[in-house]
């Protein structure tokens, strides 16, 4: 453990992404000349920020709490000593390295394997006393370097710069194997420990597809006209642009279960999607869209607003699936009948859809025929015993050639009250986590940016003693730099919520601010754009306001610095 701790120290010294990468791949090799192959698979996963691989579902469940009262019980600091500390560094792992007593290395010989058995315990125990008594254990037996990368890896955030896209390259450099495969093994396995065995055996190829562990999605890129959609290509496939969360379903024998673009799963959330998605005819992993479906106006979506109270909620009730009733928009499948499709164009994946959603009526329901609007088939079919408006839909498809198709398909899909259109080159691969030029959105005229909160600060009048403010920032290369601040588009009942949120993730406190985890996405609106020397963006957003609050995207999808300069030059060449 502690020369992983060391390296970790080393790695969080520089800023720079290849001597980051370089630092770790040298680790990794000599830890296979010294230690067993378990030993450099743990190291991989702990340098990713994980205590387990992504795949498995064991989870800790150690709060701040705890983790503050075991340091507290070992360093024999008193609460104020230990502020004091904490307000200087900003995480219990630094916390630890400077309060912990010093301990004699060679009388300890932690392990990376002994330190993930005792991670596993944790994760069994039940209650708060059981496992404060297997971290305590552990904890003395670490000197206050290791301790510290132990506290950082069980908050889940090791907080030296390093993300897994740099691991992946450093056993790709580790064990002179292609990044591409190693990048295509760790998504597929969800652990990129089984990752590094396979790349040190020269086995990289032999990684197969591990249902029920959610892969990353392919993304769009935005186009502000038609004229500029088939500039990047012809023939498109055109969907409508729904304004719900974009979902991946697996479905393996019978078993469903969902995920969003946070690869998180919500399953919970919509209890109604897996009897539906249970009846397919063969195990796959689907891509779609869930919407609030407003069955009784000829299957329109509901706006997104209706679908936030079916969002993070473990139990629903019947009425509340009756008063917000949600379908699933499929248009895209990854996997079908032991087949990875990511390689397959979209024109072959678009049949192999339309192929698993023709499954008998009885089990699931007949797909929805697109009509040339991109509306809905009527609800009653040439069988009256169908109801063809049913939880799981095939999202109908229409083909553009020319700019006036797009033209027309935008104005219907926006009469339907949807946002705007999905444009799709029919020769596309599905490329996980990318946002090419082969998928394509196209919106209404773009005055909105998804941005992430960097900080926030305490409100006035009657939202004293709430955090209302909140001051935001887009990425430029691997840093968020600030762009605005908003205070305006929430409710008080959401900013009642989110300031719960941001005290138990605040980073330090400066009065009546607060620099928080960045980790809340926001969509934001404004009126026009500025260059400002206010911000560390260079720019300034013009009357912003938040939209709507985005817990559907992670912070590595907010826009980029990029994204603010084309919208200013748009802006200001007119």
């Amino acid at each position: 453990m502690l020369p992983f701790a060391r390296t970790c120290d080393a790695i969080a010294a520089t800023t720079k992404k290849l001597e980051k990468t370089a630092l770790v791949a040298a680790y990794l090799r000599s830890s296979l000349q010294s230690s067993p192959l378990s030993e450099a698979a743990t190291a991989a996963i702990f340098l990713s920020g994980r205590p387990f691989p992504a795949y498995e579902e064991a989870t800790l469940q150690v709060g701040g709490a705890l983790l503050w009262r075991v340091i507290g019980e070992l360093s024999g600091k008193s609460e104020h000593e230990l502020t004091e500390i904490y307000r200087r560094h900003g995480d219990a792992g630094s916390v630890a390295a400077e309060a912990l007593p010093d301990r004699p290395e060679s009388a300890l010989a932690l392990t990376l394997t002994e330190v993930q058995r005792a991670f596993y315990e944790i994760a069994a125990a039940r209650g708060p006393a059981a496992k404060g008594f297997l971290l305590r254990q552990l904890l003395e037996r670490a000197t206050p370097l290791e301790a510290k990368y132990i506290l950082k890896i069980i908050s889940g955030d090791l907080r030296i710069g390093l993300k897994e896209s740099l691991v992946e390259e450093a056993i790709a450099r580790a064990f002179e194997a292609p990044l591409g495969e190693v990048k295509r093994a760790n998504m597929l396995l969800g652990d990129i420990g089984e990752t590094l065995r396979l790349a040190s055996a020269g086995k990289l190829a032999e990684a197969r597809l591990r249902l029920f562990h959610p892969i990353d999605f392919m993304l769009a890129s935005p186009v502000e006209s038609s004229e500029e959609a088939l500039s990047y290509f012809q023939n498109a496939s055109v969907e409508d642009k729904y304004d719900g969360i974009r979902a991946q379903a697996h479905v393996s024998g019978g078993e469903v279960r969902i995920f969003s673009r946070t690869r998180d799963e919500i399953t919970e959330s919509f209890p109604e999607l897996p009897v539906a998605l249970g009846g397919l005819p063969k195990d796959a992993i689907l891509d779609g869209e869930i919407v609030a479906w407003n069955s009784s106006s000829a299957g329109r979506a509901f706006p997104f607003s209706a679908l936030q109270q079916r969002l993070g909620r473990k139990k629903v009730s019947a009425k509340l699936m009756q008063d917000v009733p949600v379908a699933y928009l499929v248009f895209d499948v990854l996997y079908a009948d032991g087949e990875l499709l990511l390689d397959r164009p979209l024109r072959e994946r678009a049949r192999i859809v339309n192929d698993l959603l023709a499954a008998p009526r009885s089990v699931i329901v007949h797909h929805i025929r697109a009509q040339s609007s991109l509306g809905f088939a009527d609800s009653h079919d040439d069988d009256p015993q169908e109801t063809p408006l049913a939880p799981m839909l095939r999202a109908p498809v229409a083909t553009a050639n020319s700019a006036d198709d797009l033209d027309a398909l935008f104005t219907a899909a926006r009469d339907r009250g949807n946002e705007g259109l999905m444009i799709k080159d029919l020769d596309s691969l599905y490329t996980p986590g990318r946002r090419g030029k082969s998928w394509l959105k196209m919106k209404r005229e773009l005055a909105t940016l998804d941005v992430v909160v960097t900080a926030v600060e305490y409100g006035h009048g009657k939202r004293i003693g709430v955090l209302s403010d909140y001051t935001f920032a887009v990425w430029d290369g691997e840093r968020l730099v600030n762009i605005g601040k908003a205070y305006s588009g929430l409710t008080d009942a959401e900013i009642a919520e989110m300031t719960q949120w941001f005290l138990a993730h605040k980073i330090r406190e400066e009065g009546l601010r607060l620099e928080v985890e960045p980790e809340v996405v926001l969509e934001v609106a404004f009126n026009n754009m500025m260059r400002s020397t206010r911000h560390e963006s260079g720019y300034a957003l013009r009357f912003p306001r938040i939209v709507r609050l985005r817990p559907d995207k992670p912070p590595v999808d907010a826009h980029t610095i990029e994204t603010v300069r084309e919208i200013y030059e748009r802006q200001h060449s007119k």
